[in-house]
């Protein structure tokens, strides 16, 4: 074995180790990536050639979490790891749209990249470390790629920035973003922050910036050694300059005067395209188009289209649906859509459409979290569906996909932030955002009606929130910042920068940049602008509903929270469950009981008040601990011979002795008393064994004597 080792100093004591020819030998490039008791194993293979008909770079991108990194078992009744873990699914998305770009644009080989977390400490955070071992794993392979790249996280503890600060620092931090790039371009952006500004915000990309220099000069030493700099050699794509030229003479004023006509309608345009491309074809006979390369016409005019809308927005300022690069397009929304959700918003601006649901649950809805780093539960979820019909696709929905637990996750970390947080939320909150139309930043569309809709439902949020997506067309030194991007201008354009944020900061962000050497100032720019854009659509958003509801709807489930205490629990409870079972049944409630200190905390939750108090009585009864010298108006639940038993509070019963009944003597307790009379009772004693003695007699005068 040839082991080759890189170390990386983080400048506080942490090293960062990068292993290479001692594990997955057979992979076309396999590293280890260790941090402390971190250890990260990152593989890399590609298909020696390419398969026919494919124009494009077909790579597939896998992080795994083994739960023996942690020393623990999975879950599930097979004790084995399965599908993949939305948490695993959002750390492959990071990997895939840092690595994606830097792929020659003719290599179309199957690239297979695999991250595995082998070994876990508890207190680093291994998505910080992945995209550093993949890029490894391609840098001491002969796999072409224009890298290397890698990824960190910045944090900011107490006004200070920190490179992957600790789990137990992230806690106290105010910004949680993951940012990748190339020893000279920032390629993606990804986090949360707790209201931010959009300086505060590029200073921390640029900080991470600085430590990702480091990293990509360490994997370029180790391909070094490794002898990995010279890469295969490939031909995977058969150009014809002839026709790309032909195509380009014959199509492109077309094409320019298509987009010039400024549609709105994304339909109408698409056909507009086509029937140009169409155009071109006819010209063939059916014995000429047997013979003609479909999909190099296909790639070729792609390409005059994408130039020419980029040409009409730098040169004209004219967008395809005709506005200004900073205008947003016309928003209209509406809440209480849905009379039988807790909460509902449609959020409409342009042709991207969102009908978004809140739903209020208990505890007992929380998600429970059994992943390797972390376990427990959420009480915030939000999911985002993307069904076909939404951009007039004729085809089945095939379920979630990695995309929409990448949106939904953008949308989620936008929103949870501005929840109201303990005593103020005892619910759990579900968002449900189905885009019924899509043409451009549909995750967008989803905070702002997420925030249109928690506001319906009677959610006290902190302050409401709105997003934005901005783009970017570059040509040599002009640029165009682009603002509430459509879907092609995202499709052709050379940024797509997600940007959401109440009136006071950034909340969330996502950044992909296609282009190399995209200066701060650009990214400065967009930022302002985005800002711009955002308070334009809050604006819109508050225009429908300014505060939250002062009370939930009226078929929302209430909850109503009582501090009892903790050696009180078992009383509540009952044997077998029986007591807080009858309590649930004859009130029509959900009764949650949590053990916090010493105390017990009782959650009553119902859909009515009624049902709540009735509750919340009988609680207060049980737990309730009688006091001597106080009255009680009880219920006859036993006659015995010698007394009659007497419920004071509920599950709480004392003994009325036949002597206690009245002053004068009773031969029978039954001359006075019979089972299910309500009699007022005071409690004169509780014995060593906590029994309660009872008197009726001493609430009554006592006679004179003869």
């Amino acid at each position: 074995m040839k082991i080759i080792n890189k170390q990386i100093d983080l400048g506080d004591g942490r090293i960062i180790n990068i292993e290479t020819g001692k594990l997955a030998k057979q992979a076309d490039g396999a590293v280890v990536v260790k941090l402390g008791n971190t250890m990260l194993l990152a593989t890399v293979v590609a298909a020696k050639e390419a398969k026919e008909n494919v124009d494009f770079m077909p790579l597939s991108v896998e992080y795994q979490e083994k739960y023996a990194a942690a020393g623990r078992f999975p879950g599930g009744f097979l004790r084995r790891e399965g599908r993949a873990q939305d948490s695993e699914i959002l750390v492959s998305r990071l990997i895939d749209r840092a690595l994606r770009p830097l792929f020659p644009d003719d290599f179309h080989a199957e690239t297979f990249v695999t991250v595995q977390l082998i070994s876990a400490d508890k207190d680093t955070m291994p998505d910080a470390l992945a995209g550093l071992a993949a890029s490894a794993a391609l840098a001491v392979s002969n796999i072409p790629f224009n890298g290397p790249i890698s990824e960190c996280r910045v944090g900011r503890v107490n006004g200070k920035l920190k490179i992957n600060p600790s789990v137990a620092e992230l806690v106290d931090s105010d910004i949680d973003i993951m940012v990748a790039a190339t020893i000279d371009n920032i390629l993606m952006v990804e986090g949360e922050m707790k209201e931010i500004s959009e300086a505060e915000m590029l200073e921390a990309i640029k900080y991470a910036h600085e430590t990702i220099k480091i990293h990509c000069k360490a994997q370029l030493e180790l391909a070094e050694e490794v002898g990995s700099t010279a890469k295969r050699e490939y031909c995977h794509e058969t150009n014809d300059e002839a026709l790309r030229e032909k195509i380009w003479k014959e199509t492109y004023d077309k094409v320019y005067a298509v987009a010039k006509k400024c549609q709105a309608d994304k339909h109408a345009r698409h056909d507009d395209f086509e029937a140009v491309k169409a155009d071109f074809f006819a010209q063939y006979t059916e014995e000429e188009l047997v013979l003609l390369d479909k999909t190099l016409v296909g790639k070729y005019y792609h390409d005059v289209e994408k130039e020419a809308v980029r040409n009409l927005i730098l040169d004209e300022g004219l967008r395809l649906d005709g506005r200004k690069t900073t205008e947003i397009r016309p928003i209209w929304s509406e809440i209480d859509y849905l009379p039988a959700a807790h909460g509902s918003a449609i959020f409409t601006r342009g042709e991207t459409q969102s009908l978004t649901t809140v739903t209020l649950g208990t505890k007992l809805d929380n998600k429970l979290v059994d992943e390797v780093m972390r376990q427990g539960k959420d009480n915030f979820l939000l999911h985002y569906n993307f069904p076909p019909f939404s951009t007039g696709d004729a085809k089945m929905s095939r379920g979630v996909g990695r995309r929409e637990i990448g949106h939904g996750n953008l949308a989620h970390r936008a929103l949870k932030n501005m929840l109201p947080t303990g005593v103020d939320n005892p619910y759990s909150i579900r968002i449900v955002s189905d885009i019924l139309e899509s043409n451009g930043s549909s995750s967008m569309a989803t905070v702002c009606a997420g925030t249109l809709a928690l506001m319906d439902a009677g959610i006290k949020i902190k302050k409401p929130v709105s997003g934005i997506a901005m783009g970017l067309i570059t040509k040599g030194n002009k640029y165009a910042v682009l603002s509430d991007i459509l879907g092609d201008e995202d499709h052709l354009g050379d940024m797509d920068f997600k940007v959401t944020g109440t009136k006071d900061g950034i909340t969330a962000t996502q950044m992909d940049i296609k282009v190399d050497g995209l200066p701060y100032e650009v990214l400065a720019q967009a930022l302002e602008q985005a800002k711009e854009g955002r308070m334009h659509i809050l604006g819109k958003i508050l225009e429908t509903i300014s505060e939250p509801r002062p009370e939930f709807k009226p078929h929302a489930p209430q909850v109503v929270t009582i501090m009892i205490p903790k050696d009180t629990i078992g009383s509540l409870i009952g044997p077998g469950g029986k007591i807080i079972q009858e309590i649930q049944a004859s009130t029509g409630t959900t009764i949650i009981i949590e053990e916090i200190g010493n105390m017990g905390k009782v959650e009553v939750v119902a859909s009515n008040k009624e049902s709540i108090d009735a509750a919340v009585k009988r609680i207060k009864g049980i737990v309730a601990v009688p006091e001597i010298g106080e009255v009680y108006k009880g219920k006859v639940k036993a006659i015995v011979a010698f007394g009659a038993f007497v419920e004071i509070l509920p599950g709480k019963e004392g003994l009325l002795h036949i002597s206690e009944i009245e002053w004068r003597r009773l031969d029978k307790v039954e001359e006075v008393l019979k089972e299910g009379d309500e009699v007022e009772v005071k409690l004169i004693d509780v014995d060593k064994a906590g029994k309660f003695k009872l008197s009726r007699k001493i609430l009554m005068p006592k006679p004179e004597k003869n």
